[in-house]
C-alpha cells in the first residue's frame, strides 16, 4: 500500500495530497546518501579497532607462529652455546695440555663483531628486537665455532706429530749422573761466583772432568754455535722444535756442525771450563717458547721415581752457582 503525505490547505479548509517537487526528492535523496557516508564512515574507523578483519587475523597468527619459531631457535641457539663452551674447555684443560700447545688467549675466543652496524636492515622488520638478538647470538657462535675448528685443527696436527714430538722433548740429563754426585747448581736465585751476590741462575750446573761427555736432550737441529771468551764460553744451542731449546755452555770441544740434525743421546760436545766459569762443568738450559724453564722438570725419561725425588732435595739446597 502506497503512503501519501498530506497537508491542510488553509483557504480551502481541508486536507490536501502533498506533491514533491523535484528538488525535494532530490534533497531527500542527498540527506540519505549523505547520513548513510557518515554512518559508513564512522564504522569503518571504529569496526578495525574492536572486531579483526579476516586478514589481520590471519596475519596475526603468523606473527604468533614467527615469534614461537624465533624462541625455539633461540633455545637451540643457547644448547649450542653450551655445547661450543665444554668443547673449549675441554681444548684448553685436555688437548692443549695433553699436546703441550699455547692456550688460545681469551681476547680472541669471546672477541665480538666488529665493524659497521651489521643490523641496519633487520632494524625495519616487526619484531625486529627479537630477530636481532638472535642474530648477533649466531654469529658470535659462528665465529667461536671457526676459532674452536682452528684450535682442532692445531691439535689434529700435534696429534699426528706426537711421536716426533715426544722425541723432541728434552727429557734426559745431559751428562751420566745416575748416582747424581754431579748437580752444582740449580735453577733459580743463586750466589754469583764473582760477584759474591744474588742473581738469577736460568740453568743447572753439572760439575764434571774436562773432556766429559755431553748429550744431546732431545732431537732436533744445532741452531748455534759460539766461540765466546766471555759469559758462556764455548756453547751450543740446539733448536728441538714445539718451542723447545736448549743451550749447553763452557764447552770444551764441539762435536756437531751448526745446522746438523741431532738425536737424544747423541755426544754433541765435552766438557770444558771456557767463558766465565770457575771450574771445568756444565752449564744447562732448557728454554720453552723463548723463556727459561727450570730443567729439573724434564729429566723424567732416565731417572726412576726415587731418583728424581732425591735430585729434588739435592737442587732444592742453597748453593753457589759455577758461572
Amino acid at each position: 500500500m502506497v503512503r501519501h503525505k498530506y497537508k491542510f490547505h488553509p483557504e480551502q479548509l481541508i486536507f490536501v495530497r502533498d506533491k514533491a517537487t523535484l528538488k525535494d526528492k532530490f534533497l531527500t535523496i542527498l540527506k540519505y546518501a549523505a547520513a548513510a557516508f557518515v554512518v559508513g564512515f564512522i564504522s569503518y574507523l571504529i569496526f578495525p579497532l574492536f572486531i579483526d578483519t579476516p586478514e589481520v587475523r590471519k596475519l596475526k597468527r603468523e606473527n604468533q607462529e614467527l615469534v614461537l619459531n624465533f624462541e625455539l631457535i633461540n633455545k637451540r641457539v643457547e644448547q649450542l652455546r653450551l655445547v661450543i663452551e665444554d668443547l673449549q674447555r675441554r681444548d684448553e684443560n685436555i688437548y692443549r695440555i695433553i699436546f703441550e700447545a699455547e692456550p688460545i688467549h681469551p681476547s680472541i675466543r669471546e672477541a665480538g663483531i666488529g665493524g659497521v652496524n651489521r643490523y641496519a636492515e633487520l632494524e625495519k622488520l616487526s619484531n625486529s628486537k627479537i630477530i636481532i638478538e638472535t642474530a648477533k647470538k649466531v654469529d658470535v657462535l659462528t665465529k667461536k665455532a671457526y676459532i674452536q675448528s682452528r684450535s682442532f685443527d692445531e691439535i689434529s696436527d700435534l696429534a699426528k706429530r706426537k711421536e716426533e714430538m715426544l722425541r723432541s722433548i728434552p727429557a734426559i740429563m745431559p751428562i751420566r749422573d745416575k748416582d747424581l754426585t754431579r748437580v752444582a747448581s740449580s735453577f733459580g736465585m743463586r750466589i754469583h761466583p764473582f760477584y759474591k751476590v744474588l742473581k738469577m741462575h736460568t740453568g743447572m750446573d753439572f760439575t764434571a772432568p774436562t773432556g766429559t761427555e755431553i748429550y744431546a736432550t732431545g732431537d732436533g737441529y744445532v741452531a748455534k754455535i759460539e766461540y765466546a771468551q766471555r759469559g758462556y764460553g764455548y756453547h751450543v744451542v740446539i733448536d728441538h722444535g714445539f718451542g723447545y731449546q736448549t743451550l749447553y755452555a763452557h764447552l770444551g770441544k764441539f762435536n756437531v756442525k751448526p745446522g746438523q740434525r741431532v738425536k737424544r743421546g747423541m755426544v754433541i760436545g765435552y766438557v770444558g771450563n771456557t767463558g766465565t766459569s770457575v771450574a771445568p762443568h756444565l752449564h744447562y738450559e732448557v728454554h720453552r717458547n723463548g723463556q727459561p724453564v727450570n730443567p729439573l722438570h724434564y729429566y723424567f725419561n732416565d731417572l726412576t721415581p726415587e731418583q728424581y725425588d732425591k735430585l729434588v732435595q739435592i737442587a732444592s739446597q742453597p748453593t753457589q752457582s759455577f758461572d
